[in-house]
């Protein structure tokens, strides 16, 4: 088997003096990854679809695996394909979502690497404002 033990182990060889390269020899990083995997028999990404079998509730979600900080998935309604595709944004701040046309919830299940313990900026958009946010304290319930 192939062991990725560092950033370095997801550059390829590149291919000998005269040649032209294959996909293994010249992926770098998560494609190389993914070609890697799959060649072990594993989907890295796991892109089988959701479970749309039922509706997501807040007591039930649907989850969403993701190795990574935020994650999009893509609501068909249930059952599968009864509306269009809407695109629901999770994330580790804010990991549950809920499509709505149908109304299902959706919750980021985070399975990549523990904290390493660095700090690490969140680079996206602001979250933002909601008129929840003006109304004065002691109108709040």
């Amino acid at each position: 088997p192939i062991e990725i033990k560092t950033v370095d182990d997801l550059t390829g060889p590149g291919a000998p003096p005269g040649t032209v390269p294959t996909d293994v020899e010249q992926a770098t990083g998560l494609e190389r990854l993914e070609i890697l995997g799959k060649m072990e028999g594993v989907d890295i990404f796991d892109m089988r679809p959701l479970d749309a079998s039922r509706l997501g509730t807040m007591e039930s979600p649907v989850l969403v695996r993701s190795a990574g900080d935020e994650q999009y998935a893509g609501c068909t309604g249930v059952p599968a394909d009864s509306h269009n595709v809407i695109w629901l944004g999770m994330s580790k701040e804010r990991p549950i979502e809920r499509c709505p046309e149908c109304g299902s919830v959706y919750k980021m299940e985070y399975v990549g690497p523990a904290d390493d313990g660095h700090h690490h900026h969140h680079h996206g958009p602001e979250e933002p404002k909601t008129f929840a946010d003006f109304v004065k304290p002691e109108y709040r319930y």
